[in-house]
Parts: structure tokens; sequence; C-alpha cells
């Protein structure tokens, strides 16, 4: 079977697309600053693959941006048109509208850091069940770390409001990530992004609080 393929090099300059920035809030115009476009075909199958660096018009963070289609994988869009189905990969990988603390990780301790980041990417990447499960060993790692007392994650939570480091509203939400990461490990059962979102939320405001904010301050004015 005969195949081809044609590669050309920054083939439209200066186009501009609407993406989720990495840094900013929502979708940003991003310019394309290097583009390498493949086409081929493999007998009666046609397919692409486009390969950019692009720049956020805001804050000027570059990406990496691949969209690929290829003739076998379209659907109806009207009574007589068609439309091919493109798969858009952006790394790294982000949510439109998700303000993180990738930025201020570094004030967080080293497996709080690791554990937060690999569930940052879970989350980003759209795998729900290992965003579940990273959910879970991010409220266990910081229960360790906060050196909590007990014979299970239910009772080491609980004991974080007796040191005071969360507050009775706020043990009720971890355990409700607690069951959400439980699920995921146990049952195998993915959560909606709005769950996940509202979790990530919920995990960044304690790592905040108990880490991010105090580090912050013992720096400015002293212990």
């Amino acid at each position: 079977m005969a195949s081809t393929k044609n590669v050309k090099i920054n083939q439209y300059p200066d186009i501009e697309l609407e993406l989720p920035c990495i840094k900013c809030v929502g979708k940003t115009a991003h310019k394309v600053l290097v583009s390498v476009d493949v086409r081929g075909d493999e007998g009666e199958v046609q397919w692409s693959d486009d390969y950019q660096i692009v720049e956020c018009g805001g804050c000027k963070n570059k990406s990496f941006r691949n969209v690929s289609s290829n003739s076998e994988d379209y659907y109806q869009i009207s009574e007589t048109e068609w439309e091919y189905d493109e798969l858009e990969l952006l790394y790294p990988s982000r949510i439109a509208g998700r303000k993180t603390l990738e930025n201020e990780a570094h004030y967080l301790p080293f497996k709080v850091r690791a554990i937060y980041k690999e569930t940052l990417n879970a989350l980003n990447s759209s795998s729900p069940v290992l965003a579940g499960i990273g959910l879970r060993a991010l409220t266990e790692t910081i229960c360790k770390e906060q050196n909590a007392i007990g014979s299970n994650l239910y009772k080491k939570i609980d004991d974080l409001v007796v040191k005071q480091v969360l507050t009775p509203a706020g043990s009720t939400i971890l355990h409700k990530i607690r069951t959400l990461g439980n699920d995921a490990a146990h049952e195998v059962k993915p959560h909606s992004d709005k769950q996940l979102g509202l979790a990530m939320d919920v995990v960044e405001h304690i790592l905040n609080d108990v880490y991010i904010i105090p580090t912050k301050v013992e720096a400015e004015f002293g212990a």
C-alpha cells in the first residue's frame, strides 16, 4: 500500500488561537510562534498532525500544542455538512479557568509538593480516577506531615482539628474528599470534573493556610 507524507514549516505565520493558559485564568489569545504541519495518506486514509509552539498574549508563557485528525473520524453538523474530529493536546496540560498553587508549590514540604503536582497533572489530563486517588493521597500526606494521630485516615483528619490545623468545618469537607478518594481507589469510580475541581479547591485552600501563608509571614516578619 503506497503512502505519502508532506512536511511544511511555519505555513501559516501570525495565527492566533483561543487557548486556556497555564498561568492566566480562562482562555486567552495565543500566538503561534513556530509550527510544523505534517500531512500524509495511507491508501484511502488521509491524516494530519500539526505541532505548534504557542505564546500567551497576556503572560507571554510558552507551551506546546498538537492537533491531529484523519479522514476516518468525522461527524455530521447539518443535513449536508460533515466536519473532521480533531484531537487537541496541550503541554503542559491545563484546565481553562483554573488557577492553581503551582507557582507557589515551592513553599510546600517535599512530599506534599510531589503528591500535589501529580494530582494536579491527573486533574488537568482528564484522568478522574487517578485524580480522586491523588486527592486522597494528598490528604493522607498532609496528615502524616502534620503528625496526625490515628489508626486510619478518618481518625487522623479528626486529630487535625484537635491540633487546630483544621476547623471542624474543614474536617467535614476533608472527610468528603477522603470518601471521594476511597471510591476512586476501591470502586474505580470516576467523579465529575466539577466535583474534582471543588475538592482540589478545598485542598489548595488548606495547603495555602497550613503551609504557604505561614511560610511567607515568617519570611517577612520573622518567627
